[in-house]
Order: structure tokens, then sequence, then C-alpha cells
């Protein structure tokens, strides 16, 4: 990933995330076998590495956007995006970190398009494995060997806080019939915000830029993750299940306060009130309720809240980007990222 200044020779979103893959894979792949055999096993049946067995598999492993997100920042602000390689590492290890305790606290029994590793292996045994994914992020960040390293452990591991005091508000609002929407935003900017942020700003710091186009990089990523919060949530509620590897209508049997469903329940209108009684009590929700509360998601106008929340943080998180002086094709890239990943088709 040699930096070029000329913005017309960018690539395309997926290129970048090929590019990336190749760049950063083999040191996860090192870094997860470093891991104890039992929790290897299932971390890399879970990246899609191997089967159930220990098989070699082309399973999905995802698309790694926030390991590119790293490495193009370093490219952006003038660095090496080899340089990078360890926080890329430790930003993709914290989110299947994230993922493998989901996917338990969510009962998920797929994720792109395979069983779930609690599904294969317990759901004690997924847990610890995503236990000791988010230590090795840490030990991989701490033992880089970079300037920015002792800084940036601690820039991640504040981020693992945020993120899950936003997953903790997400499950609590599955309870709670009074969310609103300045509530539902901040837990989203921390669930999601948080990691996409950290992986900008990391990324930036190991390319050695000054601490205000970092914040910049950083700024970028966190009103990137509330567009692609927005956008995933619209999956969660309208999403094909052959393109996003989930049951049809998966946030709502589980009466989650996703963006657009907030945005109905608080619209003032008779499908929102509507959506209330439907989404009362504990109950999971039927196959035919479920699809009831999608029409009314849509009739009360969250679905277009959404969408247009996704364009307005998608906006936001390109201004930031400009205003960090980027090297143009690294600039060009990011946005491509961003436009990627704010999709509704993918």
């Amino acid at each position: 990933m040699t930096t070029i200044n000329d913005a017309t020779a960018a690539r395309s979103a997926t290129d970048v995330l090929a590019a990336c893959r190749d760049l950063g894979t083999p040191a996860l792949r090192a870094a997860v076998d470093s891991m104890p055999g039992s929790m290897r096993h299932i971390t890399g049946y879970h990246l899609g590495w191997w089967d159930a067995d220990g098989e070699p598999t082309d399973a999905d492993s995802g698309k790694a956007l926030r390991p590119a997100l790293v490495l193009c920042a370093a490219e952006a602000v003038g660095g090496d995006p080899a340089e990078a390689i360890p926080a890329a590492v430790a930003v993709e290890l914290v989110h299947n970190f994230s993922l493998l305790h989901d996917d338990v606290i969510d009962g998920d029994l797929t994720r792109r398009h395979r069983p779930t590793a609690w599904t294969v292996f317990g759901t004690s045994a997924a847990i610890l494995a995503g236990d000791s994914a988010l230590t090795l992020a840490m030990d991989v960040l701490a033992a880089a060997g970079h300037p920015a390293a002792e800084p940036a452990t601690r820039l991640l591991a504040a981020c693992v806080q945020e993120l899950i005091d936003g997953q903790g508000n997400d499950i609590a609002f599955e309870a709670r019939a009074d969310v609103t929407m300045v509530e539902c935003l901040r837990m989203v900017e921390a669930k999601t915000g948080a990691l996409l942020a950290a992986s900008c700003t990391l990324g930036a710091l190991f390319g050695r830029a000054d601490q205000a186009r970092a914040g910049r990089l950083g700024a970028f990523g966190r009103h990137l993750g509330v567009a692609f919060q927005s956008a995933d949530d619209l999956l969660g509620v309208w999403g094909v299940p052959a393109v996003t590897g989930k049951p049809v209508h998966s946030d709502l049997v589980s009466h989650k306060k996703s963006l657009p469903v907030v945005a109905a329940l608080t619209s003032g209108t008779q499908a929102g009130r509507d959506l209330a009684d439907l989404y009362a009590g504990d109950t999971p929700l039927t196959d035919e309720q479920a699809r009831r509360a999608a029409g009314l998601i849509d009739l009360a106008g969250g679905r277009t809240w959404a969408e247009q929340r996704a364009e307005d943080e998608l906006a936001a998180a390109l201004n930031e980007l400009a205003m960090a002086d980027p090297v143009p094709r690294a600039a060009a890239e990011l946005g491509a990222l961003a436009r990627l990943a704010t999709r509704r088709d993918h």
C-alpha cells in the first residue's frame, strides 16, 4: 500500500478491503495462533478460517472494515500503513470479541451464513473465546514497539469500556417503553461509533499524526459509526437473510429499540402507538407480529428517518475527513469505504 498523492489513483472500496486483508491477515492469523488451543479453535471457527473440526474452509470472514480504516487512516496522514498493522489486528480482535458475545446475548443462531460459535461450542466456551480475543488485542497493541503503542492501548481500552456501556444500554432498552431518540443515538454512538472512531484515531497515531489531525479522523469514524448503524438497523428490520446472514426481522423478534424503531415509537403517530402496543411485554414477537411491526415502523416514518440519518451522518463524517487535511488518494479511499459501509444492499 504505497502512498500515492493523486486522488485519481484511488482504488474502489472492494479493492481497498481486499488489499488491507492481504496486508493484515497474516499478522491476525499469527496473533490468533498464539492463543491457548481451545480458544484458538473457537476464534478461528468464528473468523471463518476452519470448520468445527478444525479443517480449513473458505467461509466468509467478514468485510474487515475496521482494520481497513486503520490502515487507510495511517496513509491519510502520510504514514506507512505497514507500521499500523498491530493496530489493525487489535481493532479486528476487539470487534470479534464483541460479536462472539453479542451472538450469545442476542441468541443469534447464524452469523455470516454459518452457525454461531456458541451454538457449536457452547455458550461458556464462546464467551471465553471472546474474552481471550479481547485480552490478545490489548497485548498485540502494547507490544507493537511503536511510539504510539502506550497511548493507543489506553485509547483502545477506553473505547472498549464505551462499547460495553453502549451494548449494556442496548440490552436495557429492550425492557423499557420510554426510550428517547437522544438516548438511542447516544447508545449507537457508543456501541458502534466508539470502535470506528478508535480505528481511525489509532491509524492516524500509528501514522505519526498530531493529536488534532488524529482527532479529526476519529470524528470521521464516530460519525461513520452512527451512519453505519443506521443502515444496519434498517437491515435488521428489512434485510434479506440471503444477504445479511441473519433471519428476517431479527431485531424485532427480541424487541430491539433500534434507530428506526425508536423513531417510530416517538413519532406521535397512530402507527407508532400501535407499535408500542405490539412491543409491550417481554414475549418474543411471532413471525406474523414481526411482519406487522415492520409495516408499522415504515408507516410511522421510522424507515425514512433512519435512511435520512444515515445520509446526514455520512455527510458529517466526510466533512470531518476533509478537515483532517488528508493525503488525497487515502481520503478518496476512506470516503469509498464510508459509502460502502452505509449502503443498505449488503
